[in-house]
């Protein structure tokens, strides 16, 4: 680290009553009252909470894939390929909607991104089912466009969050994510029943006039502070970063790679879940699994951002990185019950990156421009789910795979104990 970043990383140690700009926990005012006494940003969190829960349709493209493989006559490896452009534009939309952010506002953001759902869903639709389609149409109109407009009203509400609760972030972020997995719970087994009974354009049509409801319904009750009359606009405490000042530091690139090879472990798990429960013996075990991997993913999202504002966001982090990389280890030979705690460990941490990682970079790298640099910081999300499954797939001994897994989730460990080590020196040298 140069001389002119430990400047500026000691100039960032502010005092705060609960937690300063270094994301370590303070406490000499309840939390709890602090929440209850923000009346407006409750408001602002509930209704931000109902649209998260409808965006988090995201997860839920295994239960279209038959479906929709066999209505447009496409082969099913390809429209698994949907869940690929999704996930990956969903990092995109979050990059750029940081950027349409800081330009026209949290609300106008969230409607663009809810409506954009909308449109991506109706217009596949509308592809036609003879087969001679490529299957280009459904990556580009649900994949595309779809996950853009989720990526982007995602990162709209998670920032805007943030700041309605300055010192409970984890709180607000836990809450607004949690939301997001939970939405797989309650998605999954309705589309399921649709399909049942329904053709599946037609199940689309459905959604999508649910997603344009939600999002008319609720983008005008998601403001910021300072779009809000009589609100308390928060105090920007320490430096405030822009794009280019972050890319500039080294803890940018810490806090990213630690993303990157800390999601290795899901991401790779993920899609081969119900394979690995044959391999093991535990077949029947195999849809347990699945929704044991659901409900731990969104637990993870709740719990782990309000741990952070107990303990601090960098020793959460620690905890959460280290124990998936005790589950990748223990994943080269459990079966059986054991695998499905082992399972719910690693979708656990998962799902406490999605809350911390949001708090992490604000505790960095400041509130005002917190949904762009997130949005860079993602970079890392999208590269570990666009290289680990690929790379780690060409493993073919099993054990071999888990234990690469488990060595890539303590490097990523590594990472964070050296943004420790960092700030600790720099608190020292002040």
């Amino acid at each position: 680290m140069n001389t002119t970043e430990a400047r500026t990383e000691r100039s960032e140690l502010i005092e705060g009553k609960v937690r300063d700009n270094r994301g370590e926990a303070k406490s000499s005012v309840s939390s709890v009252k602090l929440i209850k006494q923000n009346k407006q940003g409750l408001k602002v969190l509930i209704a931000s909470v109902i649209l998260q829960f409808f965006l988090g349709i995201i997860y839920t493209w295994s239960v279209f894939k038959a479906p929709v493989s066999v209505y447009y006559k496409w082969d099913a490896f390809d429209v698994g390929l949907t869940a690929s452009f999704m996930l990956c534009f969903f990092a995109v939309g979050i990059l750029l909607g940081g950027k349409i952010l800081a330009k026209i506002g949290v609300k106008l953001t969230v409607l663009i991104g809810g409506l954009m759902v909308a449109t991506g869903m109706l217009a596949t639709s509308f592809i036609p089912a003879t087969g001679a389609t490529s299957v280009f149409w459904i990556y580009f109109l649900y994949g595309i466009i779809g996950g853009s407009g989720v990526g982007a009203a995602y990162n709209a509400i998670i920032s805007n969050a943030q700041k309605w609760f300055p010192e409970n972030r984890g709180f607000a972020t836990g809450v607004s994510v949690s939301a997001f997995g939970f939405s797989t719970v309650f998605f999954a087994p309705f589309i399921k029943m649709l399909s049942e009974n329904l053709e599946v354009n037609v199940i689309f049509m459905i959604l999508s006039a649910i997603f344009a409801v939600t999002t008319l319904l609720t983008f005008s009750f998601i403001k910021s502070p300072d779009q809000t009359t009589n609100a308390s606009i928060p105090v920007l405490k320490g430096k405030q970063y822009t794009n280019g000042e972050m890319l500039k530091t080294t803890r940018f690139y810490l806090i990213t790679l630690s993303m990157m090879f800390g999601t290795s472990v899901f991401f790779t798990i993920n899609p081969d879940l119900k394979d690995l429960a044959i391999n093991r013996n535990a077949a029947s075990f195999a849809t347990i699994l699945v929704m044991v991997l659901g409900i731990s993913n969104a637990l993870g999202r709740l719990c782990v951002p309000l741990l952070s504002d107990k303990i601090g966001a960098i020793n959460t982090n620690i905890l959460i990185l280290a124990a998936t990389a005790l589950g990748a280890f223990l994943l080269c030979f459990v079966g059986g019950i054991g695998l499905i705690i082992t399972i719910s460990i690693v979708a656990f941490c998962y799902g406490g990156t999605a809350g911390l990682y949001p708090v992490i970079t604000a505790d960095n790298f400041g509130l005002k421009n917190v949904a762009s640099n997130y949005g860079l910081v993602m970079i890392g999300f999208m590269l570990s789910a666009l290289i680990f499954p690929f790379l780690i797939g060409k493993i073919d001994n099993q054990s071999m795979k888990f234990i690469t897994l488990g060595i890539i989730a303590v490097i990523s460990t590594i990472f964070v104990v050296i943004l420790k080590i960092m700030r600790k020196k720099s608190r020292d040298s002040e």
